[in-house]
């Protein structure tokens, strides 16, 4: 196990761009903007025998949205830009859309350029399509929302930095690896199975049109020191993301969108500029809340004179109104309660009535799987990796020394959810993602992911030569090793090894990396972009017709219909198959904090896990995906398994945890 580079700051060209590598405290843009942010409140200390503190449950009134519409409209309508507005609450219910006069019904996704050449653009993946504008404001919202928690605030500017080809994204950074979280922007989809729909009433998480947003414009919005929602700005006519960090954008949605969260502005110290990853600070805007104009504060004003509510099919029904607490059996995401987990500090999803959306229960794979996990199995591999999780020292949380926060799922080999928990204040998107990295190392790991991956239409079944091509093994993609979200992302970056500046792309990847956009990433897009059309086509016609269907991926069921990758595939790590001697038997998903605590908790999780069950545990080690070497222009290249952090725990100065195991 090889642990992810760590790059310090570039001598020279992103020294002098970069301050504090990356977008310093005190720079223009930085996210500073004076004393308009909320000071950080002193976190309450942790109930008696627990390790966390429960979030103090907050809520958007419907007069706190209304002040946030009027503030993003007033300032829009000073710089001469007629926009939508979104606003959304922490479990991702649409709490407004408002329309300004003349703002565009559509917007255009960016379109990349292959090859630098103007006169050589190409449709791949969602580049260049028309989406509602209405959908990419919600978009952008929910993702201000679902990035943030009360360690970290997040804005669509920081997931622009996180989810591109190199980081940090500029010219001149060319051959540094891909972003922490690549591949995160095809998430908390309109088809997936875990999110929930407007028509579900107002528990969470709620899914979103286009998954999350790399366009600037987006933030979270904060009550006391909490996260309770997020609003978006989208007016420009284009859906795109920042190449780019080393300048500063003078960007309309964006300061306009920061005069929406005025009065509602994320604690300064858990900006996203605060927070550095691998020697970067992340960037959370380019503008300063010092050169926005009078704040307009009357939604009254604003509401017909300057435009109006409008209904989104499937999100918003053009009523505004106030937002769920999360924490609350309302937002569907709540503490556990006796029997549900033996941890004092978990939390489950909830179906708003009192009961668990996904209790622990046994595999339901029988028809496929000689010997499935048992509900005790299940349960210790959740809790164990709950420990883990709660002894682990966050890397995005501050303050420093923070505890770990985020979401882990089992599944087993159909892709059925045996089990979902949370920690109290993991960020929202965490839920969703840690169920697609829990599929997807147990489909790739499954004997007929070849099979699968082949009866699909042919722009998905192309990916099976190519993977046993570039493996030089006919034999790949039949069980033969196991791969955890690691492995499969090593081959699914366009560049390979991973960020070397050269003409291959990885298999799972777009066939050339000038092909790359964050909104064409391979066969990860090229499973979902049908049922994401089929959003968009249901947005645009007003409703009629079918909304999209649960169930996303073009793949045929398992046995008894379970789709195996029902809430599509990520490709950043974070999970790891699970195994009963040589047979597979499921995988287990983590999502929320630093990549490789997001390893270490599923591979230690269930390490531990079948140590107190006993009979299971991690694939052995001769099969296991960085056994795979690959010969790249003249030099071989091993693919990667789990990288788990240097001392992660705070109660240990343990080092090099997960060493031979």
């Amino acid at each position: 196990m090889t642990r992810r580079r760590a790059f310090a700051c570039l001598p020279g060209v992103l020294a002098l761009a970069l301050a504090a590598c990356g977008g310093g405290g005190g720079s223009p843009g930085g996210g500073g903007g004076g004393g308009s942010s909320t000071p950080t409140p002193t976190p309450a200390p942790p109930p008696s025998g627990r390790l966390y503190a429960d979030p103090a449950q907050r809520a958007l009134s419907a007069g706190d949205v209304q002040r946030v519409v009027a503030q993003a409209v007033g300032e829009a309508q000073a710089r001469g830009l007629s926009a939508t507005v979104a606003v959304v609450d922490r479990v991702g219910n649409v709490l407004a859309v408002f329309s300004m006069n003349g703002a565009p019904d559509r917007t255009r996704v960016s379109r990349r350029t292959l090859g630098g050449s103007a006169s050589a653009t190409t449709q791949v993946g969602l580049q260049g399509v028309e989406v509602p504008t209405t959908a990419a404001a919600i978009a952008k919202a929910i993702t201000g929302a679902y990035l943030s928690s009360g360690g970290n605030a997040f804005s669509t500017r920081t997931a622009s930095q996180i989810v591109l080809e190199h980081f940090p994204p500029a010219p001149s950074t060319a051959g540094l690896e891909s972003g922490p979280l690549f591949g995160v922007q095809f998430s908390q989809l309109p088809c997936s199975d875990l999110s929930t729909r407007a028509m579900q009433g107002m528990i969470g998480p709620q899914r979103s049109p286009l998954g999350l947003a790399a366009d600037a414009g987006g933030f979270p919005l904060y009550k006391d020191g909490v996260v309770v929602g997020g609003i978006a700005v989208e007016g420009d006519g284009i859906y795109g993301f920042d190449p780019n960090i080393l300048d500063r954008d003078d960007d309309v949605e964006e300061i306009a969108a920061r005069a929406g969260t005025q009065g509602f502005v994320a604690p300064r110290a858990i900006q996203a500029d605060r927070i550095p990853v691998d020697g970067t600070t992340l960037r959370y805007s380019d503008s300063e809340s010092a050169t926005l104009g009078p704040l307009q504060t009357n939604f009254g004003a604003i509401n017909g004179p300057a435009g109006t509510l409008v209904p989104v099919p499937g999100y918003f029904d053009g009523a505004l109104r106030g937002g769920t607490a999360y924490g609350s059996e309302a937002s569907g995401i709540r503490p556990s309660s006796a029997g549900e987990f033996a941890n004092r500090d978990a939390y489950v999803l909830t179906n708003g009535a009192g009961a668990g959306r996904y209790p622990i229960r046994a595999g339901t794979d029988a028809a496929s799987n000689a010997a499935p996990l048992t509900a005790a199995e299940v349960r210790a591999i959740l809790e164990e990796a709950f420990a883990v999780m709660s002894r682990a020292r966050a890397q995005i949380r501050r303050p420093l020394d923070s505890r770990m926060q985020a979401s882990i799922s089992l599944v087993d080999t159909h892709g059925a959810v045996l089990g979902i928990v949370r920690s109290p204040d993991g960020p929202i998107f965490g839920t969703d993602v840690s169920l697609q990295k829990a599929r997807t190392a147990a489909f790739f790991s499954n004997p007929v992911a070849g099979q699968q991956l082949s009866a699909g239409p042919p722009i998905i079944a192309r990916y099976v030569p190519r993977v046993r091509s570039f493996l030089g093994d006919p034999t790949a993609l039949t069980g033969t090793f196991a791969f955890a979200d690691r492995s499969g992302g090593n081959l699914s970056r366009p560049y390979f090894p991973d960020g070397e500046v050269g003409s291959i792309s990885g298999p799972l990847s777009v066939e050339r990396p000038e092909q790359f956009s964050p909104f064409a990433t391979g066969l990860q897009t090229d499973l979902v972009a049908p049922a994401i059309g089929a959003q968009v086509g249901f947005i645009f016609s007003g409703g009629a017709g079918p909304d999209v269907p649960r169930g996303c991926t073009e793949l045929p069921p398992a046995p008894g219909g379970q789709k195996r990758l029902a809430n599509g595939m990520q490709i950043f790590p974070g999970s790891v198959p699970i195994y009963r001697g040589n047979q597979l038997v499921g995988g287990i998903g983590v999502s929320g904090d630093g990549i490789d605590q997001d390893d270490m908790v599923s591979f230690l999780g269930l390490h531990n896990g079948g140590q107190r069950a006993g009979g299971i545990g991690n694939a052995r080690v001769e099969i296991r995906a960085d056994r795979i070497v690959v010969a790249v222009n003249g030099r071989n290249v091993r693919l990667r398994f789990v990288n788990c952090p240097f001392a992660p725990f705070l109660d240990d100065p343990k080092q090099n945890v997960c060493e031979g195991l």
